[in-house]
């Protein structure tokens, strides 16, 4: 018997490999997936700045969403009649004293917590961090008998106090880790050369402190300016209030002046955000410094 052989299969050719996907890097991305979302933030973000200067600049009565004509009726109401020129010196000097005053004793607590070792240093540096979970609003009514009995309610020397007692924990904390950062062998070549020890920080450290001094001080500034309970409740006197103060005025239970609100927002908002375009770079590096142990 003759049997049909089934001819041999054919090998199959091989299939060529097929290229891995590369995995794509941040500068592959579509610009619309990084420009879309952020574009959407800024609008969100952007939109009640656009209202309050709507609110501001356009006549009163008006409801047109453009301000035009244009007026600044609001601005001079507020300055004048409201007395904000008052409120804004004064806010002015609150803001500046806290700044000095609590960059002086925040360097010197600060060197002292980074540079010496001593037994209470951790106590004291986590009492330091619980003071920040205490609310100011708990604290007013001490506050109040305390500077009352030193004769000093309804003066600026009372907020300002309480502002930098309130300011100098976390300033402590961020000069402390940004002087860390500062070689201890600089200060020793400096005593080696002759100088003393205050000399030698003076000299040698100091300068390089320079981008956490400013995110220390304009922490406390902006706080100082922007604080409404202690304004509140230690000044009495109206040539003595400070802005946040003087904006809650312009509200009453039977209605809301919106306009000379909006102004008087602006008034109160145009100095931080001078200070901060011209400081942004010195002070995204000094909370950055001060935050790490080095």
């Amino acid at each position: 018997m003759i049997t049909e052989i089934a001819p041999a299969p054919q090998r199959l050719a091989a299939e060529p490999a097929r290229p891995r996907k590369k995995r794509r890097s941040w500068d592959e991305v579509p610009r619309r997936q990084i420009y879309v979302p952020l574009s959407i933030y800024l609008l969100f973000t952007l939109i009640p700045f656009y209202w309050i200067l709507l609110f501001a600049l356009r006549p009163a009565g008006s409801t047109s969403l453009v301000p035009w004509p244009m007026t600044f009726d609001h601005f001079e109401k507020v300055w004048n009649e409201r007395a904000f020129g008052t409120y804004f010196q004064n806010s002015v000097l609150v803001g500046v004293a806290t700044l000095v005053m609590t960059t002086l004793v925040a360097l010197a607590g600060g060197y002292a917590l980074a540079r010496f070792n001593f037994r209470i240093k951790k106590a004291f540096m986590l009492a330091l961090l619980c003071t920040q979970f205490v609310p100011g609003a708990l604290l007013l009514v001490p506050l109040f008998e305390i500077f009352a009995n030193l004769r000093m309610i309804n003066s600026l020397a009372s907020v300002i106090i309480a502002e930098t007692v309130f300011q100098l924990p976390l300033s402590m904390i961020l000069i402390s880790g940004f002087i860390r950062n500062v070689p201890y062998s600089l200060e020793e070549a400096a005593w080696v050369d002759g100088c003393n020890r205050f000399t030698a920080f003076r000299i040698v450290v100091l300068p390089l402190l320079r981008p956490g001094l400013i995110a220390v001080g304009s922490f406390a500034f902006v706080h100082a300016w922007n604080h409404f309970l202690f304004a509140l409740m230690f000044l009495s006197d109206q040539s003595k209030q400070t802005i946040p103060v003087g904006l809650n005025t312009l509200m009453s239970a039977d209605s809301v002046d919106l306009g000379a609100l909006a102004a008087g927002g602006i008034i109160a908002a145009v100095p931080v955000v001078i200070v901060f375009a011209f400081i942004q770079k010195w002070l995204i590096t000094g909370f950055s410094a001060g935050a790490v142990k080095g």
